[in-house]
């Protein structure tokens, strides 16, 4: 079990995460040694600083200490207030800051959502939570495709790719935006195969034409999509700007190769036209509290069936 803190550390005031081992019997969890390995190398002001290491007895729990003054969640956050579209702008553009940190080193975060934004007192963003994270190369090496939690999972995931690239993150990134600007989760799916079936609802069926292998890709046997040849975006969100609905279109794009980079994204025109991002010192923060807002389904085991 891992819990989250606030612990007073001579004049500074840092978050301090626990690591539970009364249920370990290999020592410490192969996520946790992922995430202070990775955190010890990063530095950016969009991503949380791991501060110290610091490791109990035989009887205690191992903790970690992350960063100065980061009360709240981005979820938390948006549970009580009614972002404007300057300050969803100044949230997106410090995730994509942080994102475009992370893939130039190399990194995926691999599970991207709100729940995982931290903000500080200051209103700046901080991207958490990097025990999914891995670093990747070229040639890439396989890795487990259970993860990204459901609601921010790409396609390509759901239908069983070997490949993973930083396309994974941005596809997050636009159901990140696109929950800012509803107020609600965009693709709140309760299983894979609902899941695939919201985002075929959303952009219509996928086919090789605008996504070279899709028809290979491992798992699209076991799915019956449905016969959608519409993208309902734009009906979906009828108020945004042209520009807004371009940085969408470009997150949610099938191939992932054609998918929107973060560097991609801050030269979006979305960020340059009225109304301006505000400045992180704009931004409002609450005192650390319990979030009431639904979570994403945990995930299912269950064999599949078909759309």
């Amino acid at each position: 079990m891992i819990t989250t803190v606030p612990f007073y550390l001579s004049d500074e005031i840092v978050a301090l995460k626990k690591v539970r081992m009364d249920k370990e019997k290999d020592g410490i969890p192969i996520s946790s040694l992922r995430e202070i390995t990775l955190l010890l190398r990063l530095r950016h002001p969009n991503i949380v600083e791991l501060k110290e290491v610091v490791v109990g007895s035989q009887t205690l729990p191992i903790l970690f200490t992350w960063l100065l003054n980061c009360w709240v969640s981005l979820c938390c956050l948006l549970s009580n207030i009614s972002s404007t579209l300057f300050q969803v702008k100044c949230i997106v553009l410090q995730l994509l800051r942080g994102l475009e940190y992370l893939h130039h080193n190399f990194i995926i975060h691999r599970d991207l959502k709100v729940s995982n934004l931290l903000m500080t007192d200051k209103g700046c963003v901080k991207i958490a939570d990097f025990g999914l994270a891995r670093m990747y190369g070229i040639p890439q090496q396989p890795m487990t495709p259970r993860v990204v939690t459901l609601w921010y999972r790409a396609p390509e995931l759901l239908l069983g790719t070997k490949s993973q690239t930083t396309a994974l993150d941005m596809w997050a990134v636009g159901c990140i935006l696109a929950e800012l600007l509803a107020h609600k989760p965009l693709l709140p799916g309760t299983s894979e195969i609902q899941q695939v079936d919201l985002i075929v609802q959303l952009l219509g069926t996928p086919n090789e034409n605008i996504w070279p292998g899709f028809s290979q890709l491992p798992l699209i046997g076991q799915y019956s999509l449905r016969k959608q040849p519409y993208n309902n975006l734009k009906n979906k969100f009828t108020w945004l700007s042209d520009a807004g609905h371009r940085l969408l279109n470009l997150l949610f794009m099938y191939n992932p190769q054609r998918r929107a980079t973060a560097k991609d994204c801050l030269e979006s025109s979305y960020f340059k036209e009225k109304p301006l991002p505000c400045e992180p010192e704009l931004m409002p923060t609450f005192p650390h509290h319990r979030n009431k807002r639904a979570a994403p389904p945990a995930e299912s085991h269950s064999k599949r069936s078909k759309v």
